[in-house]
């Protein structure tokens, strides 16, 4: 039987994304490391925490370059992403012992993409249970810990 992960609290930053001023991976990439959520900084790429996780430890790993198409990407910014991706997994693992992992883009907004003018790809962890009662029935999201501890422990973790 197929079950059905319903995420209603994500549809409160899908229409926000249109009022903010400027791309949210450029002003992150942009502002230091705990403003911006930024867990790790390579040469061509970045990791930063999801604002709005569908888990703790929801991964973001975007070029610093503003790139709306994956197909735009060059070759050693799509290699390095790939390699920060497959680094956090290392990270999460040492960090959360996460069961299972969700990595994938959303291109474009029908895709759920929130942001959809600067590419990124999703890294994120993923347990048995580890979804609730809480965000279908109360519109509540019940993260255990908060984002600066989240990035701090992650980043902390970050193979060297």
């Amino acid at each position: 039987m197929t079950k059905q992960l319903w995420a209603p609290w994500r549809l409160e930053y899908i229409n926000q994304a249109d009022e903010q001023e400027g791309c949210v991976f450029c002003l992150a990439a942009a502002a230091s490391d705990e403003q911006g959520l930024v867990v790790h900084r390579g040469e061509r790429a970045f990791v930063l925490l999801n604002k709005y996780p569908y888990s703790s430890g929801h991964l973001m790993v975007a070029p610093f370059r503003h790139v709306g198409e994956l197909g735009e990407l060059e070759n050693d910014e799509a290699v390095e992403i790939h390699r920060l991706a497959a680094q956090g997994l290392g990270a999460l693992a040492a960090v959360y012992e996460p069961q299972g992992y969700n990595l994938g883009w959303n291109l474009g907004r029908i895709a759920g993409a929130g942001v959809v003018d600067h590419v990124h790809e999703h890294v994120v962890p993923r347990w048995a249970g580890d979804t609730n009662f809480m965000p279908v029935l109360a519109d509540v999201k019940v993260l255990p810990q908060h984002l600066a501890e989240t990035r701090e422990r992650v980043a902390e973790a970050w193979p060297r």
